[in-house]
């Protein structure tokens, strides 16, 4: 058995190939290729192909626990004395992130059998599926930060393929078109960023900037401007204000790849952030801007998911709250709390989603106000999102109590307004959890709700699966010395663990007495209508973002158009028309008169002598006896 274990560590960098090689053959069942089949086996051989990569990542993970890093590195370019490598390193926390990638992505596969029965673009979005597992996989293994790059664009180019799977309807289009282009701000920041890092650092292997950045003598203008480009990628890729309108864009997409997205993807901006943050902490400025965002994020998106309608939103918003979150811990020192909460909320969001995901699967409709009494009738859905929300905030014993208890106190005796703005986060994100809880399975039976029943084994299995492992993460949290000290922290500090779990409470008892009798009692009812649009709204961002930036960049367009057809378009034609007119008014003087041709000549070339010759003329001592 031990060598089993030894060939699955030695072999663990081939892990990404298993679904990478299954998604390029998944294609073959498009439609047009293989069609006596129909496009079903695709699907299987994805499902497949995932379960081995989560079966070798758990044999190399028990492994390689406890046991040196292994390194891998490949030769990527060399030439000219540039020396550029891919390098791979397989610790216990990236071997384990990938085994929660594959288990995750294993789970949406069986969950997106039952969802997607009856569409006929099965080879296309489990081949996405498999680009998405792949590269997410090879970014836990990767320590470079060029080629992190790279595959942050690979899964940027994922998203807005599934966005836009459903390419037939226009709000799909445009939704993967905003989503895109949103993340582009960011991305070229981090790009900028990058290429600086190698000209000053002589690196891009991750373990060697940090241990340049101990030493490194920066002025600050240059600290601060590739530390902000630096914190700029992650931001838009974490969805984070102002960048965080591409996540409620992307729900377009079809609800099994949200599973993937919400639970892992978002959460590779922030793992790429954790490595990067010793460059980042060379400029004060940049880790304070970098905190800020994380607490407006928090804050902010959890407040604007109180008030959606769409329980996809909720989650979306949600999930940029939690994203901020980690900002937060990442720029105060705390990286591997940050790792601990992206894992556990990771595993509770995916559960959210996949009970919500088969609610709307036959209610035929995400509007919360559609919905109602669907407790008694979706047991399972209704334990699972109880369970989710549960892991999403600081309920003890699950996941999210260990994580805000260690962020709250590693920061309480310091940064307190930052530890009671993560308790006010905590807060607003129970109170939304509560009341899409009680719109979707409290209350009275709505006519969107009324033939509601439990959805097929291939949708109810892998919820009921996730339930297990979001109710197991205080468990497998504390197989690390992480969870030993952050106990022992509880015991010691427990006004402070007091404090989390208040915060948890309250926010469930404020969405309880709204939301969970049999007639709803809307919490911004009595605000008024602009305070409802203001939260409703996403304050009013997208408004914003229209007055400036796409109405700027239309302005800027026009003026351009118009310079472009009547400065440049009307030089050119000017000087076109003036030769056809001269052409025009010369073939009047074609005489047949050889006299009359050569004065032509003769008093072209007077002229054409005079032009050339003047200045000459004019700078010579006889033209400065003519002078006035």
């Amino acid at each position: 058995m031990e060598q089993i274990f030894e060939v699955a560590l030695q072999w663990v960098w081939i892990v990404p190939l298993y679904t990478l090689v299954a998604g390029v053959l998944a294609l073959l069942w498009s439609p047009g290729a293989i069609e006596k089949t129909g496009p079903r086996p695709s699907g299987y051989l994805s499902l497949l192909a995932t379960l081995l990569a989560f079966s070798h990542s758990v044999l190399a993970l028990v492994a390689l626990w406890d046991q040196p890093v292994r390194h891998l590195s490949i030769t990527w370019f060399q030439a000219a004395g540039v020396h550029v490598t891919l390098d791979l390193t397989a610790s216990a926390i990236a071997v384990a992130a990938m085994a929660v990638i594959t288990g995750t992505n294993a789970l949406a596969q069986v969950f997106a059998i039952g969802y997607l029965e009856m569409d006929w673009g099965w080879a296309r979005f489990f081949s996405l599926l498999g680009l998405f597992e792949a590269g997410t996989c090879v970014l836990m293994l990767c320590d470079s930060a060029f080629f992190s790059y790279v595959l942050l664009e690979l899964l940027t180019l994922a998203t807005y393929l599934l966005v836009g799977f459903w390419f037939a309807q226009p709000l799909v289009v445009t939704g993967a078109r905003d989503a895109f282009l949103t993340k582009r701000v960011g991305d070229l920041a981090l790009l900028l960023g990058i290429i600086a890092l190698l000209p000053v650092a002589g690196t891009w292997n991750f373990e060697e900037l940090a241990l340049w950045a101990t030493t490194a003598d920066l002025t600050p203008w240059a600290a601060t401007l590739l530390g902000l480009a630096l914190v700029a990628g992650p931001a838009g890729k974490c969805a984070q204000l102002p960048l965080h309108l591409w996540l409620d864009e992307a729900m377009e997409a079809p609800l099994p790849a949200t599973i993937l997205r919400n639970a892992v993807v978002v959460q590779a901006g922030a793992w790429v952030l954790v490595k990067l943050q010793p460059v980042i902490n060379l400029s004060p400025i940049a880790v304070t801007v970098e905190a800020s965002i994380g607490i407006a994020t928090a804050v902010g998106c959890a407040a604007i998911a109180i008030a959606q309608v769409d329980v996809k939103r909720v989650l979306s918003y949600l999930t940029s709250s939690a994203m901020g979150i980690a900002f937060v811990q990442i720029a105060t020192g705390q990286g591997t709390t940050a790792l601990a909460g992206l894992f556990a909320f990771g595993m509770a969001m995916g559960l959210l989603v996949m009970a919500s995901g088969s609610v709307v699967w036959n209610c035929i409709t995400q509007d919360l106000r559609q919905m109602g009494g669907l407790w008694g009738r979706r047991p399972v859905p209704g334990l699972g999102f109880a369970v989710g929300a549960a892991g999403v905030i600081a309920l003890p014993p699950l996941g999210g109590f260990w994580t805000t208890f260690a962020a709250v106190d590693h920061l309480w005796p310091s940064e307190a307004g930052l530890a009671i703005a993560l308790l006010v986060a905590d807060a607003l994100a129970a109170i939304a959890l509560a009341r899409a809880l009680g719109l979707m399975f409290f209350g009275q039976i709505k006519p969107m709700t009324e033939r509601a029943p439990e959805v097929s084994w291939t949708m109810t299995l892998p919820t009921a699966i996730a339930l297990g492992f979001v109710l197991h993460v205080p468990l497998l949290l504390g197989l690390t010395d992480w969870f030993a000290e952050t106990w022992a922290a509880a015991l010691a500090h427990w006004p402070v663990a007091i404090a989390v779990v208040v915060s948890s409470l309250a926010g469930l008892a404020i969405g309880g007495i709204g939301y969970w009798g049999a007639q709803p009692k809307p919490l911004l009812a009595g605000l008024g209508a602009p305070v409802r649009d203001f939260f409703a709204r996403d304050f009013y961002t997208p408004d914003l973002y229209r007055l400036t930036v796409v109405n700027g960049v239309g302005a800027l367009g026009r003026a351009l158009a118009w310079f472009d057809r009547f400065i440049i378009d009307g030089i050119a034609n000017a000087m076109g028309a003036a030769a056809l007119m001269g052409g025009q008014g010369l073939r009047y003087n074609t005489s047949g008169r050889a006299q009359f041709y050569a004065l032509s000549i003769l008093s072209s070339l007077l002229l054409f002598g005079v032009l050339v010759g003047w200045p000459v003329v004019a700078e010579s001592p006889l033209a400065l006896n003519f002078s006035f």
